[in-house]
């Protein structure tokens, strides 16, 4: 497997990359790899085998994907995925499994395309990032051992105490959609992970993102809200606006956010700024 190497983050999927890794050396001779224990340390190695490796295979969740593409963005590099998070909603939305022989064919045949990714004052985001309930919410996540079941039982308990968001617009095309907001997200791709579809119009490849505003709504609206987003249904109406923008600036009253499921504090203003084809990817 020339030119390939491979990433991984220990602390993804409950720290079980051992039987990985053990497959990967049976099927793959000598396979250049690397156990990540911090983000510096990615990217060191990174740019150490920049010049002599064409794929980076990122073993791990978005945060651990995000890594991998913020140090080849822009270039010919191709980015590739063995999905080990607890969300994996990039992964899911590029059609890579957690079968190491359908990896191992696709860097046979090296198929890449380009898509876009977009950055919130600067930082990258390759998925969905947002602010508000969901920004909350990561942060309380990330105090617990993860998994779907803590993510729900934290997205419950948070909800009922959360007050809304101020969002103002300083773009005057944008100003009439100022308002109170139970979350802003701003989606590259159609969802969070575990097949949340929040926002099911949304597309890697047009050069823009979807800003998807949510009112606080009633309990009894919840049901039909966790409904229409596990089943690619979610649309209008008098909680959900969709905004699909390529650049977009406002000041919001939270620094809470989260960037592809990681938590991050980010100051207001905020810019964001869509970077049309200018991530590589393995399809």
């Amino acid at each position: 497997m020339e030119k390939v190497a491979f990433i991984i983050n220990p602390f993804s999927a409950k720290k079980n990359y051992q039987p990985f890794l053990n497959e990967l050396k049976a099927k793959v001779k000598d396979p250049l790899y690397y156990i990540s224990e911090s983000i510096p340390g990615t990217d060191e190695f990174i740019q150490a085998h920049f010049n002599d490796v064409d794929v980076f295979v990122a073993i791990g969740g978005d945060g651990t994907i995000s890594t991998v593409a913020r140090n080849i963005i822009h270039t010919e590099k191709v980015l590739a995925i063995f999905p080990a998070g607890s969300g994996n909603g990039f992964s899911n939305e590029n059609r890579f499994s957690k079968n190491l022989d359908e990896l191992l064919e696709k860097l046979k045949v090296r198929n890449s395309r380009k898509i876009d990714t977009f950055t919130v004052n600067g930082l990258l985001s390759i998925n969905v990032s947002g602010t508000g309930f969901d920004g909350k919410v990561v942060k309380e996540f990330e105090k617990t051992t993860r998994g779907f079941k803590n993510y729900i039982k934290v997205s419950l308990k948070t909800f009922f105490s959360y007050k809304p968001i101020k969002l103002k617009f300083l773009n005057e095309e944008y100003k009439q959609y100022n308002g109170k907001y139970l979350m802003v997200n701003i989606a590259n791709t159609r969802q969070f992970g575990n097949h949340a579809y929040i926002a099911p119009q949304a597309s890697k490849s047009d050069g823009l993102v979807d800003m998807v505003l949510v009112k606080k709504f009633p309990l009894t609206y919840s049901a039909l809200f966790a409904f229409r987003m596990f089943t690619k249904k979610l649309k209008e109406d008098d909680y959900i606006t969709y905004l699909p923008v390529s650049e977009a600036e406002f000041k919001v009253n939270t620094k809470n956010w989260h960037l592809d499921g990681e938590f991050n504090k980010i100051k207001s203003p905020v810019h964001i700024k869509v970077q049309p084809s200018s991530l590589c990817i393995l399809v």
